[in-house]
């Protein structure tokens, strides 16, 4: 097949690029170097802010919130980080040296500067019906991370008389996103050496894949001063351009030896590289980037900064693959495979496998069975996904966040640790808040109704309800709705349901609502995109669907271990609860654009022979046995760094962690190495067909091309 004139074209402008960065590579390092230090310093003066939580437009409780905010701007309810102070003696709180010991501790802690509100007294706590459990609320200033540490210390003299104290609140929950980098390079450089044996050849990946990190990073620094960023986005961003940036230097660097062993000229096997297996890249970094952006079409605000961020950094990872890592291999040269650490059979000939293809081709049915019955069975308990968002209830029973929650529960039921706030417009109508109380007390699941406060100026009130049931349970969602479309209603007074437990609500369902649409859309896009680069409708076709197949596989992992609570145990979850609302959206979204990374990796190997008018079978064979080592040396590497989110002490981390962890381990097995290959054997050449008036239509685009002859680089100065 002859190349378009127009794809010549964009291939001469890569080809050039590369050999430009190669002619050039002292200038190209420095370049790179400037760019991370230009881009880190403008990161940092460019003052932005990551957001530690979201709004949620155009819902009941976001309603609720403008409405308080702009009738009560001064409130200490909406200003500083709220924590609550949950005391509990078995003497009773009223008890006058249990009172006094407390009266001490609060007025120290009034005393700190950061410190914006406090009781005085223990007369000012709530008190549970037996005066076994009090609790308060004060707010802190959100920059003082010290103040935490500081109240920490001042429980322990209460409780060494008998006198516990607990925190509730986002603040004093141990173990935020794990710092999973560091694990990662070091995972990445052990596999690197076991896959390629020499510490040069393990080398430049990772330090092409660290420049782009850093370059990325700073990336993210700057959308957060443009647009809302989540405070997650730097973690999330970094794992993201950790894999791919290693991923694709890998898959370059292995076409790289590979040339480099038949030509003997490193310019010419750096062009080759790039002319296959630098295509396959730019084609691979276009599909992660649509996988990521497609978050911008969940249509909520604080996830636009994660979008644009994480896909900013795949694009980096791309850039450094076809500029900085053709100037590395040219400072490097011959020198690819010095500083070996073991001897590796590089002749060429059958290697395992070539044989694990062939048995794969020899039973297709019997494999396409096996894995799909796999993945199939794991697919099952995703149908029973429920979404809600964690509570204090699930954090490790040894935190003071679930000590709270536990002896808040115990004194005065479950539903005082979700409250629901019913802000209230009284226009005019004095009596309309006690009224609006009065229908809400009489509503099944309203355990009772603990405040009803107006604010000064007169023009609104907000009544706190608490359910019977907890922050996450079934019946307090459907109570939220309730007194949304009846009781509220019914009562006459126009009024919204806010705070935490309706925002969560509101949160959960804008979520699930929007997931099939975010799915559906990157799904669309993937499947023209393939179809175009391999100009087939079954190839795609298939990828899309085997993807989605290995997605499924890990929701049902995550509900059988998570939500049930099968084998939870293993990966420290000690009860079953439901799953995170913004979970399969991440989930989706990093590991579709991974797994289609080794989808256009292993494709376009197999394409790049039947286009040179091999066999299916045969260029089935030759693709998976060129490709296999890629994938799965960056699979483990992705399995390790993902695995280690299994480790934090939040439940919604390891959740995300094991998510991420099993569906690249699924995706890199059971899909990359039984199905694709048995599937592509059953279809035959069917696999590239493609009607002759859609074929007509299509542009030329070809992911990779076969080698070119390149004059060797004689005239160049090689640096050994």
């Amino acid at each position: 097949m002859v190349p378009s004139a127009a794809h010549r074209h964009r291939g001469d402008m890569l080809r050039q690029l590369a050999a430009a960065s190669y002619r050039h590579r002292r200038l190209t390092l420095l370049i790179w170097v400037a760019a991370v230090v230009g881009i880190s310093f403008a990161a940092s003066a460019s003052g932005g802010e990551f957001a530690s939580n979201g709004r949620l437009p155009g819902t009941d409780s976001d309603r609720a919130y403008e409405l308080l905010l702009r009738e009560s701007p001064g409130d200490n309810n909406i200003e500083g980080d709220i924590v609550r102070v949950v005391f509990a003696d078995p003497a009773g709180l009223a008890d006058a040296g249990v009172a006094a010991r407390i009266d001490g501790f609060l007025d120290r802690v009034d005393a700190m500067p950061s410190v914006l509100s406090s009781p005085r007294r223990v007369t000012d706590l709530h008190l549970s019906a037996d005066g076994d459990v009090g609790v308060a609320t004060i707010a802190l200033a959100k920059n003082d991370e010290g103040v935490v540490d500081q109240l920490l210390e001042q429980r322990a003299a209460l409780a060494a008389d008998g006198t516990t104290v607990e925190y509730g609140g986002y603040r004093f929950q141990n173990g935020g996103v794990p710092t999973t980098e560091v694990f990662g390079l070091l995972a990445a450089v052990v596999i690197l050496l076991i896959s390629f044996g020499s510490l040069v050849a393990a080398g430049l990946p990772i330090v092409t894949a660290l420049f782009g990190i850093a370059i990325g990073l700073g990336g993210v620094q700057l959308w957060s001063a443009a647009v809302d960023t989540p405070d997650f986005t730097v973690q999330v961003a970094s794992m993201v351009g950790l894999g791919v940036g290693i991923d694709y230097a890998l898959f370059i660097v292995t076409r790289y030896r590979e040339a480099l062993r038949r030509t003997g000229d490193p310019f010419a096997a750096t062009m080759e590289a790039i002319d296959t297996a630098g295509r396959a890249v730019v084609f691979a970094g276009v599909t992660v980037m649509i996988s990521l952006l497609g978050m911008l079409l969940m249509g909520l605000s604080f996830l636009n900064g994660l979008a644009l961020g994480t896909s900013s950094a795949v694009m980096v990872a791309v850039l450094a693959a076809v500029t900085l890592l053709p100037a590395s291999l040219g400072f490097v040269g011959r020198n690819i495979d010095r500083l070996s650490i073991h001897r590796r059979d590089e002749r060429a000939g059958e290697s395992g496998w070539h044989r694990w293809s062939r048995f794969v081709q020899r039973h297709p049915v019997a494999c396409a069975v096996a894995g799909l019955g796999l993945l199939g069975a794991l697919v099952v308990p995703a149908f029973a996904m429920r979404f809600a968002s964690a509570d204090a209830g699930n954090d490790p029973r040894s935190s003071t966040t679930r000590a709270a929650y536990d002896t808040l529960a115990d004194g005065f039921g479950a539903g005082y640790n979700g409250p629901l706030l019913v802000v209230a417009r009284l226009d005019g109508d004095p009596s309309a808040a006690a009224r609006l109380a009065g229908a809400i007390a009489a509503t099944p699941g309203v355990a009772a109704i603990d405040d009803v406060y107006t604010v000064p100026a007169g023009r609104i009130a907000v009544i706190t309800v608490v359910p019977t049931t907890g922050p996450q349970d079934e019946r307090t969602a459907a109570l939220v709705h309730q007194l949304r479309t009846d009781v509220i209603p019914a009562s006459g007074v126009v009024a919204h349901v806010g705070g935490q437990t309706a925002g969560d609500v509101d949160f959960a369902e804008q979520m699930s609502s929007r997931l099939p649409i975010f799915i559906g859309a990157v799904l669309l896009l993937s499947f023209l995109l393939l179809m175009v680069v391999f100009r087939s409708l079954l190839v795609p076709l298939k990828a899309v669907l085997l993807n989605l197949l290995s997605i499924g596989a890990a929701y049902g992992v995550l509900v059988a271990v998570f939500q049930w609570g099968w084998l939870g145990w293993i990966v420290g979850v000690e009860e079953g609860a439901p799953i995170e609302p913004w979970a399969p959206m991440m989930l989706f979204a990093i590991v579709f654009g991974l797994s289609m990374d080794y989808e256009v990796f292993l494709l376009s190997s197999v394409k790049e022979r039947v286009d040179r008018g091999e066999s299916n079978s045969r260029a089935v064979v030759e693709g998976l046995a060129s490709t296999a080592r890629v994938i799965t040396a960056a699979a483990a590497i992705m399995v390790c760094v993902f695995g280690t989110f299994v480790l934090g002490d939040l439940r919604a981390i390891k959740l995300i962690g094991l998510g991420l962890a099993v569906a690249v381990l699924l995706d890199a097995t059971v899909v990359r190495m039984v199905l694709v290959p048995a599937t592509m054997e059953l279809l035959g050449d069917r696999n590239w067909w493609l009607p002759r008036r859609l074929g007509r239509m299509l542009p030329q685009v070809h992911v990779s091309d076969p080698p070119t002859p390149v004059a060797p680089a004689r005239a160049l100065v090689e640096v050994r």
